[in-house]
């Protein structure tokens, strides 16, 4: 199908308008005391990160197989393994994260928001219902053995939702603030330990499994813990963000003392002293690195210290942020795609903004840091959408909605 950038709905057909956004961008949230952002006009901040939206969306937002949903087309740049991919819950995840954000920028984004959760609701878990089904192919077909979740799609989402109920209110044709609590239900009860407790990489691993012990280190999101645990009432998920800081200490103190770079996947968390994961535990042979999986730990900690100042967020971002600004020399074109946690680069060849806007985030921790923050900002501006992929310029993205101070929680 024909992707189509502002696709035609039964809504724009009969003439239902959107509501007007509550919280509009750009929001300019208060972040702590002490942090930073770029030394850049904020009024210059805004302009590029609204512009580099709209670039993403048309690159990346597509019309679904049916009318009134749409999806985010992962594999524009034929990346994925399986070249009839077309959508993940992450990226899924992502969009609905944007497009919430975005609201007042963008005239069609309740539209496009409420399109992407048609297709999210579509595409169900095979396990467990309110989840989404991790990945959809040519026809927006789902297959047998892909069709289980993957966390990290579903925790974004459920926090988009909360936030979609903040921007538009739920008293629409969806009721957002009650699809989050089902969908954050879902994940307490498909993607969760409750024996640990922590996050599961997803709804397949299942009791008898070694995996449901282990964990995707980047599925830490610690403010969406944080808002949903408020937003639930429920204590599990303040003992999740406690156990889980727990955890990145041990692995920096552990496995990273002089770099404090994360692996992509750890094992053993019902253990004494949980291990980064063995080459080709599930994805490569670096799962037990930093890798194109843990490169997104900086952002997800930066928000929780940016918006909570929480100091454990803060000891955490201190000890990336000294490794990568050395190892770099402070120049940005220096950051390669993927570290051993001893700090050895993977590829020297390898770039990608998957890495270097992450590391804009963490940068923002403090002042020392001012200048190579605004060497970070400059370098993550100007590289085109075209020298990069969907992961890349999305998690790019992402970190200029955070870096220019427009990241708000739905609280």
């Amino acid at each position: 199908m024909k992707a189509l950038l502002f696709p035609i709905t039964m809504a724009c057909l009969l003439g239902i308008a959107s509501a007007a956004p509550l919280r509009p961008f750009p929001q300019h949230s208060t972040y702590t005391e002490g942090s930073i952002k770029p030394s850049r006009p904020q009024a210059e901040l805004d302009t590029a990160t609204a512009a580099f939206y709209d670039v993403w969306k048309a690159r990346y937002f597509h019309a679904g197989c049916k009318t009134g949903e749409a999806y985010i087309f992962y594999n524009r740049e034929k990346t994925a393994s399986s070249k009839d991919a077309i959508s993940v819950s992450e990226g899924h995840g992502y969009g609905m994260l944007l497009t919430a954000f975005f609201a007042g920028h963008d005239p069609e984004a309740q539209e496009s928001f409420d399109q992407l959760f048609a297709f999210f609701r579509a595409h169900q878990s095979h396990f467990t219902p309110s989840l989404m089904s991790w990945q959809q192919f040519r026809g927006c077909v789902d297959k047998a053995g892909d069709n289980d979740s993957a966390s990290d799609g579903d925790l974004d989402i459920a926090y988009a939702l909360l936030l979609a109920d903040k921007q538009w209110g739920s008293t629409g044709a969806i009721d957002y603030h009650t699809e989050a609590l089902k969908v954050i239900a879902a994940i307490k009860a498909g993607e969760v330990n409750l024996s640990i407790p922590s996050l599961k990489a997803g709804d397949w691993a299942r009791e008898d499994m070694a995996q449901v012990s282990d964990m995707r280190v980047s599925d830490f999101m610690p403010g969406h813990l944080r808002v949903f645990g408020q937003a639930s009432g429920d204590a599990i998920w303040g003992s999740m963000l406690d156990k889980s800081y727990g955890l990145v200490a041990h692995l920096q103190t552990r496995f990273s003392p002089e770099t404090g770079l994360l692996p992509d996947f750890v094992e053993h968390l019902n253990q004494p002293s949980p291990t980064p994961a063995k080459r080709k535990y599930m994805e490569s042979a670096f799962d037990g690195q930093y890798f194109y999986n843990a490169c997104r730990c900086p952002w997800r900690l930066g928000i929780d210290f940016l918006l909570t100042g929480d100091p454990r967020a803060k000891a955490a971002l201190e000890k990336m942020n000294s490794f990568i600004e050395k190892k770099t020399g402070g120049d940005p074109d220096q950051i390669r795609a993927g570290y051993m946690l001893s700090g050895k680069v993977i590829h020297s060849d390898d770039t990608s903004l998957a890495f270097t806007a992450p590391f804009g985030v963490a940068a923002m921790a403090d002042p020392a840091h001012q200048r190579w923050l605004d060497h970070l900002w400059m370098h993550i501006e100007e590289v085109p959408a075209k020298d990069d992929d969907y992961y890349g310029n999305t998690l790019k993205l992402l970190c200029l909605v955070t870096l220019s101070g427009n990241w708000w929680a739905p609280l």
